[in-house]
Parts: C-alpha cells; structure tokens; sequence
C-alpha cells in the first residue's frame, strides 16, 4: 500500500483590515442598541381604523389643565412675535425615554422655531453620554475613554450640570465635538480640585487651552463666534481629570429647546442633582418654560404608593420652582402603555395612580398639567396606536411617527393657549404696550375660565 498522498498545505486568504473611526460612544456603556419591538400584523381595514381613531383624538379641544400658570411663557412668546423681545426664550424638556428619543421633543422644537425664530440648539449634551443619545438639529460624536456619570444606576457625587448626566476622563487626547449653526457657545464643565486642561478648538482651528481647576462649582467657557456653522471640539491635555457636561450653542435671538431626556429615568432623578451646580447654570440661562414628561417607569415600580409619589413630585415641583422662580411649569402625565397580566395584555393599572399623584401635586403647586394618556385616547389607547403603526410592539415606546404626532400634538396644545392669551391680551388691554405687565393678572384669570368682573 503506498504512502498517502500529502495534501497541500491551507492557504489562508487574505482578509483586508479596515481601520474603523473611534465609536462615538461613552466607554463602559456595554449595553446593546436597544431593539426596536415588532407589532403583531394586522390587516389593511384595521390599520386604517386605528389611524382615524388616533387622528380623531389629536384633534380634541385643549386639555391644559391650569393654563394659567403658562402666562409668563406665553407672554414671552407674545414679544417674541411681536418683536418687542430681542432675548432668547428657553424651553428645558426633561423626561424619560419618551423624551430622549428627541423625536417629541425636535418636532415641538422645529414648530416654535419655525414660529417665534429659531435661537439655536441651546444645550446639548458633551458628546454623545449613553447609546441612542442624538439630537436631530446637530451632530456629536467622542471618542472612547469617557466615562458617563448620571444614568439610571450610577448614582454619584449629583454634581452634573443642567442634564444630571456628566462625561469624565483622566486619559490624554481624549475629545468630543459638536457641529451646530449658532452665534455664540459656551463649554460647560466641572470646576473641580486638580482638574486637567482642556483644548478648545472651532473648526479646526485651536481657541485656547483652558484649566478646569479650581474650587467644585460650575464651570463656563464662552465662545463669540460668528453666525454659520461651527465645529466645536473639546480635547484633554493632561493635569487631571475633566468632567463634562455640555455645550450651549445660541444665535441671538429666538427661542431654544433643550431635549433633557434619560432613558429609564423615574421624575425622584431631579432630586438627586447638585441644587448649587445646577442654580448657576439655571441663573446662566433662565428659562420660560419646563415640561416635566416623567412616569412610564414609575408605573412599573412597585416602591410608589400615591402618596409617597405625590409627595415626591410635590418636592420636585418646589426645586424647579427655586431654581427658576419667573418660568411657567408644565407637567406631562405618563402615555398609556400595556403590562402582561396572567389575564393577556392590557393597560398598566398603575398609571392610574401615577397621573392622580401628578396632576394632585401640580394642582397644588400651582404649575399646568397635561394628561398625555387622555389625549392619546384614554386608558386601552395604545393597542390602537399599534395597529396604527404608531407605536412599537412592547406596547410602551412609539414609532419615530407616533413621536412627532405627540410633538406636534403639545405644539398645538400650546398654541391653542396662546391664541386664547392673544386674544383676551388685545382685548384687556387694548391701549397697554407689551412691556405692560399689569394685564398679566387679567389674562391669566379669563384663560383659566374665569372672569375679570370683580378686579
């Protein structure tokens, strides 16, 4: 039997390696892209139902409740329009998921923009802090050796500027960039003990090279730029650790809309942020306007009873208010969503009792209250938006669609107030300037369905 025949030897093929850029994610944020969930199939009449049915219910009367307390913002708007205000109004949208998406919070944004004049991106987030961060009106991207401090489940020192999240490194050469149309800039970061150096650059094009040290507190480095499109970078040079929290990008005049959102945020986070950190950014930039969007996740926590909730968002509502002591508060009750119970799937019950605890808190508060589940159609509604295709099939989060049909949806409930406001203004007080604030009381009695016989 003769020898075997030799077999030749593997050849291995050659594999081109193709050097990808940095990710542009935070480092130790391990978790997978979320999944978007797939709603059961459903036949054409049906789809069709489901969309009428949404449509007819985003098409309802205001549902405001004490609409009164938006005067201040939508007599800001007024000046705005009118041209008497040369100032930027900021609106600061904190929220959960639902917001973070920015797909709600950019198109309201896009529409009072596109109405009362666009006034820049305002703050945006150092890079991009957690999976799934963007904002659709700029780009932002880091490089890897950032930590993010803030998220659900890091809880830490709360020192982390107006968004309750920060981004923090000790390595060398590390750096985030943000490309947005603006006029002006700013660079908020952690004054801190034995911080590092910072290289600020505009297009390419070296600004300064900053210190970040000094005694804990808020830091600011402004930028004067001219109007256009600017790329704006952030790079470390040693020294010590630097701690970010974002950009502000501005034109000088108009209205910004901040998207504050956190994915799996409970409305309690807002209590667990640095009050003094956060007053001097508030003092920085006083808003007109804070929506609150919180509840989803709260619903799904069995520690909450109404009380210990409502207690709770009372103490929120007193923070922001000490904070921000001129703005108009708007609270957003929670959307419906479903729960499995052994039953099948139906709504959460205890949304229920997360709305009553809000709309209790803001009632006493004194600020304005927004019962979202109501607009979207009441208790049972997600399973119609669905089979719309306006929400995902966990039957908790919406299609990027059903988000800007809420966008859209505050933005008319807003506007369906200040058209009111308008009029019962021009009416009041024909004769009075709008620099007269002594038709603020009248308006804001006649827009909450009273009268003004008695004044």
């Amino acid at each position: 039997m003769g020898a075997p025949a030799k077999r030749k030897p593997a050849v291995k093929k050659k594999t081109t390696t193709i050097k990808r850029p940095a990710r542009t994610v935070a480092k130790k944020s391990s978790r997978r892209r979320p999944v978007v969930a797939k709603a059961p199939p459903v036949t054409p009449h049906v789809r069709q139902a489901a969309n009428t049915a949404v449509s007819e219910w985003l098409n309802q009367p205001g549902t405001i409740e004490n609409p009164a307390a938006l005067v201040p913002f939508l007599e800001q708007l007024y000046r705005l329009e009118s041209g008497t205000s040369k100032d930027v109004l900021r609106v600061l949208h904190y929220g959960d998921s639902h917001t973070a998406s920015d797909d709600w919070s950019g198109t309201t944004r896009y529409l009072l923009q596109a109405r009362f004049g666009d006034g820049g991106p305002g703050f945006t987030h150092a890079g991009r802090p957690y999976l799934g961060y963007r904002r659709l009106d700029v780009k932002s991207w880091s490089t890897n050796a950032w930590y993010t401090d803030g998220l659900v489940g890091r809880d830490g020192d709360g020192m982390y500027g107006l968004s309750g999240i920060s981004m923090s490194t000790k390595r060398v050469g590390e750096s985030v960039t943000l490309q947005a149309d603006c006029a002006s800039a700013e660079l908020h970061f952690l004054r801190q003990p034995l911080g590092g150096l910072v290289e600020i650059s505009d297009n390419g094009i070296v600004i300064d090279t900053i210190s970040t040290a000094g005694e804990p507190g808020a830091g600011v480095y402004p930028l004067r730029l001219q109007p256009g499109t600017h790329q704006l970078a952030a790079r470390t040079r040693g020294g010590g650790q630097v701690r970010l929290f974002g950009w502000v990008t501005e034109n000088g005049r108009g209205l910004t809309y901040d998207m504050l959102g956190m994915n799996g945020a409970q409305a309690n986070i807002g209590l667990k942020w640095e009050e003094t950190v956060l007053a001097d950014y508030y003092r920085r930039r006083p808003p007109g306007l804070i929506i609150l969007a919180y509840g989803t996740n709260e619903a799904r926590n069995k520690d909450w009873t109404h009380e210990s909730y409502r207690d709770m968002f009372v103490q929120l509502l007193a923070r922001f208010r000490r904070l921000a002591p001129t703005a108009s508060i708007l609270v957003i009750g929670p959307p419906d969503h479903f729960y499995r119970y052994s039953t099948g799937m139906a709504s959460h019950q205890k949304i229920d009792l997360i709305l009553e605890a809000q709309r209790e808190a803001a009632h006493a508060s004194g600020v304005a209250f927004w019962d979202l589940r109501e607009r979207m159609g009441g208790k049972g509604a997600m399973g119609r938006w669905v089979a719309a295709g306006m929400a995902q099939g966990d039957y908790v989060h919406f299609t990027g669609e059903g988000y800007r049909l809420l966008g859209a949806a505050l933005y008319k409930e807003l506007m369906g107030q200040y058209a009111t406001y308008v009029r019962v203004r021009n009416e009041a007080r024909p004769a009075q300037t709008a620099h007269d604030s002594t038709a603020l009381p009248t308006a804001a009695k006649i827009i909450n369905g009273q009268t003004n016989e008695n004044q």
